[in-house]
């Protein structure tokens, strides 16, 4: 986080709430453009997947506040957060992938292509 962000938070932010995974939601004292400014400082790894859907839904003005912690509770179906690891050395790479080992399954012969008649 930068200093000047760090300012900002300091002189015109007005804590609301924390997450489970620590980050910290912030809204601004005085309305600009009969709209009040709200934002988040995460905690670690500036990563916008991690916050959870009931504080998203608070800081893109979906609800005017955001949700108690009993309708926030996990389900039991609910998983743990992952990052997103597209463009790191353990994103997902499918069989035959060019940065996996190359090696396409052989062609099967059922394939026929399309003819026009």
């Amino acid at each position: 986080m930068s200093w000047g962000h760090r300012l900002y938070t300091w002189i015109s932010g007005q804590l609301v709430g924390v997450d489970r995974a620590g980050n910290r939601y912030y809204r601004s004292r005085g309305k600009r453009h009969n709209r009040e400014r709200r934002w988040v400082i995460y905690k670690g790894e500036e990563e916008a997947s991690r916050i959870p859907p009931e504080w998203h839904a608070w800081l893109h003005h979906v609800t005017s506040a955001p949700l108690q912690e009993e309708a926030a509770s996990r389900r039991p179906w609910q998983k743990d957060h992952l990052p997103n690891l597209t463009g790191s050395p353990d994103a997902y790479r499918p069989a035959g992938h060019a940065l996996r080992d190359g090696r396409h399954a052989p062609a099967t012969g059922d394939y026929e292509p399309w003819r026009p008649s």
